[in-house]
């Protein structure tokens, strides 16, 4: 007999940690098969189609095209598309060379990381901030830096927070970040954009942009980091202001320093991204007026969480100037033995109220478990009714989880 074959196992960098939020969905999905019901406010995608032009469009190239690959970076007339998306929306000129459609901005990150960082270099994300920034950074092996912020600089770094991680660790290869956010909604207006984006080019940081959010915002439209350095790797998406999450379609604009690495990595890690989504999304531009109606029942859902979550009780509120998210504070539930963490509050709420939501720890490892992640990308209905359970729990002598 030859020898014994060494057991098998997972590589270490796959020991990543989970996404809780797909955990969360999973869970209100064994309530609901089970025969209960379930008010989802926990998964940030909405609930709308994609707009009607999007699907006539997919429709007709189902009839009508062959569906074979695009080249890697994606089909000229949708390149042309965003690059005019750009101009409209920000006055900024890009190249349509210079944008790459990838599958979902989630591929888009996947890439833009192996372009831009090797092993080992040390990458700011900010929390709470969006959790898989540093899984996918820790999978690929580089150093994450936690950045903690708070509502006091609206949940977004400043550059002298960035000094201070350059002056406590050395120097750092990458920031990425999100504006609006996942999960605060907050912003960064044009003033501290520019301010940031000034900083990372004068000490040679990549920066990373996730712009996914941009067009859901309440109060003034989101500026592009590209209205101040042309060299940021700026990242979006059709799933949120489109309402196209189940099509996997992103998209980065990409620096000329990298554009040649990007697509080469597209070409060997994906091909390209899928064509029907592509053949569609070029109608989604003539689709805004779909679009601005969706907003509108957003900032509708907005005001009607934060209205219920004060009248429940909830006091520490980010001010959620986009996306669709509330980031709510929990200390006075944890302070008055109510709960444990958000993990057991949301685990509480999911069992006895049918209200599912997303606890903290999934968007700041070490803050977390003080906060909840509440969407209002669902049906004005169902926020609604989950403010009216909220407020009666809230009321109770006996809901403590």
């Amino acid at each position: 007999m030859g020898p014994t074959p060494s057991r098998r196992s997972a590589s270490q960098r796959g020991q990543i940690a989970p996404f809780y939020v797909m955990e969360v969905m999973r869970a209100a999905e064994e309530r609901e098969v089970a025969g209960g019901d379930v008010l989802h406010l926990e998964v940030g995608q909405p609930s709308t189609p994609a707009p009607s032009g999007v699907i006539a469009a997919a429709h007709r190239a189902l009839d009508d095209d062959v569906l074979g690959y695009t080249t890697a970076a994606g089909t000229p007339a949708l390149r042309e598309r965003i690059a005019t998306h750009y101009r409209d929306w920000y006055g900024v000129d890009i190249d349509p060379a210079r944008v790459m459609f990838t599958v979902g901005a989630s591929g888009a990150f996947v890439a833009a990381f192996l372009a831009a960082f090797d092993v080992g270099d040390r990458v700011v994300v900010p929390s709470p901030g969006y959790p898989c920034y540093r899984n996918a950074l820790d999978a690929l092996g580089c150093d994450v830096v936690d950045l903690p912020t708070t509502m006091a600089t609206r949940f977004q770094p400043t550059v002298e927070m960035l000094d201070e991680v350059i002056a406590r660790g050395g120097p750092i290869a990458g920031l990425v970040l999100s504006s609006p956010s996942n999960p605060t909604g907050t912003m960064l207006d044009a003033e501290r954009l520019a301010e940031i984006t000034r900083w990372c080019r004068a000490n040679g940081v990549w920066f990373i942009s996730d712009e996914i959010y941009h067009g859901l915002t309440y109060a003034g439209r989101a500026p592009t980091a590209l209205e101040h350095d042309s060299d940021a790797i700026v990242i979006n998406s059709f799933s949120k202001y489109f309402s196209m999450t189940g099509w996997r379609l992103g998209w980065l604009v990409m620096p000329a320093a990298l554009t040649e690495t990007l697509t080469r990595i597209g070409q060997n890690v994906t091909i390209s991204a899928p064509t029907l989504s592509q053949l569609g999304a070029e109608a989604a531009f003539d689709c805004h007026d779909e679009c601005e109606a969706y907003i509108a029942r957003y900032a509708l859902n907005r005001t009607v969480l934060l209205q219920g979550l004060q009248a429940a009780g909830f006091d520490d509120l980010a001010p959620a100037d986009g996306a669709f998210y509330i980031w709510a504070g929990i200390d006075h539930l944890i302070e008055s033995d109510r709960t444990t963490d958000s993990q057991a509050l949301c685990s509480k709420w999911l069992a006895d109220l049918g209200i599912a939501a997303t606890p903290g720890v999934d968007f700041d490892p070490s803050r977390g478990h003080r906060f909840v992640r509440f969407s209002f990308a669902g049906s004005t209905e169902d926020c609604t009714e989950a403010m009216a359970r909220l407020k009666d729990w809230a009321a109770t002598s006996g809901g403590g989880a």
